[in-house]
């Protein structure tokens, strides 16, 4: 599915006389930006604020976007990709880790585009991996998650195994409470509910009271579920403290949207290098949430002051 975009530019043209003088304001290197993805666009929360960021190029830079839905296949990408470069579009984002072999690729046909995706290891001159370095954010889930546990069993469910808030959270948790028991479950997809749901409910059975659910689409029904169950949940990608105000502790904020317009804006200046770049707390494009009245404020402190040590360090607690 298709969605195009435009904004109003307000063309004030005026005839200047001065001797000898005549001035011309140059435009930057941007002229379309579009964004593929997997899913929708209200698919929460990962989707969502892919488009926030989107929408914000489109309004600090004043260029056209598109958005392209549904996008799964090679051969769909392929067809997409085709149909943005015909339309004029020299930015493209792919909204998924996926997207990496395929972009490599077709950035070696479409050389005069530049190809942004994200969490990959693909990169050449033009094309960029965009990295969340989420290691750090999975530990303080982790020293929360098992500082608020009353059976010292707690979950995360994730899509992936290669997910680095994964050994993040499970450090985090044993730094913390050495005593309590970390249960792991992987759905091999980020935006399948029903398969999370089932992986919920084996967490549930063996006592879990504290749950983190690490997916794209599927954070915001495992936190209702757990709302429903009087079960903890930790958010992910957006700060979700609204969605179950008793059940969120915090959440862990990626700030993808930002990524966008960092982009879009080193794209047009001519700095924006195929490369893989990497992000975290001390670049503020990932920071806690809204802490719930459940997380005592002499915690709440005492992980603040360990984010400002980590982010002035690099050194997470148990590496110190």
């Amino acid at each position: 599915m298709r969605r195009t975009y435009s904004i109003a530019i307000l063309l004030i043209i005026g005839i200047i006389f001065v001797s000898g003088c005549s001035n011309k304001e140059e435009s930057g290197n941007l002229y379309k930006a579009a964004m593929i993805m997997e899913g929708k666009i209200e698919d929460k929360p990962w989707n969502e604020k892919g488009y926030k960021g989107l929408l914000e190029i489109e309004k600090k830079l004043g260029v056209e976007i598109e958005v392209i839905e549904d996008v799964s296949t090679e051969a769909e990408l392929s067809k997409a990709v085709s149909d943005l470069v015909d339309e004029g579009n020299n930015l493209i984002f792919g909204h998924s880790s996926k997207y990496g072999e395929a972009f490599y690729n077709l950035s070696q046909t479409y050389t005069d585009i530049h190809f942004v995706y994200f969490n990959g290891n693909y990169y050449r001159n033009n094309l960029t991996s965009m990295n969340f370095n989420s290691h750090g954010m999975g530990f303080f889930a982790g020293m929360i998650a098992s500082s608020t546990t009353k059976t010292n069993e707690v979950g995360i469910i994730a899509a992936y195994q290669w997910q680095p808030e994964i050994e993040g959270f499970y450090e985090g948790v044993k730094y913390q409470n050495p005593q309590a028991n970390v249960r792991m479950e992987f759905i091999y997809d980020w935006n399948d509910s029903e398969a999370a749901i089932d992986a919920y409910d084996r967490l549930k059975n063996h006592g879990v009271d504290v749950i983190y659910p690490a997916g794209d689409a599927i954070s915001e029904d495992i936190i209702k579920r757990a709302g429903d169950d009087g079960i903890y949940a930790i958010g992910f990608v957006s700060d979700q403290i609204n969605v179950e105000p008793e059940t969120v502790l915090t959440s862990t904020v990626q700030h993808v949207d930002r990524l966008y317009v960092l982009a879009a804006e080193k794209f047009n200046e001519g700095d924006l290098n195929g490369e893989i770049m990497t992000f975290d707390f001390a670049d503020d494009y990932i920071t806690m949430g809204e802490f719930s009245k459940s997380v005592p404020k002499y915690f709440q402190q005492r992980l603040v002051d360990y984010i400002e040590k980590y982010k002035e360090t690099g050194l997470l607690p148990n590496q110190y």
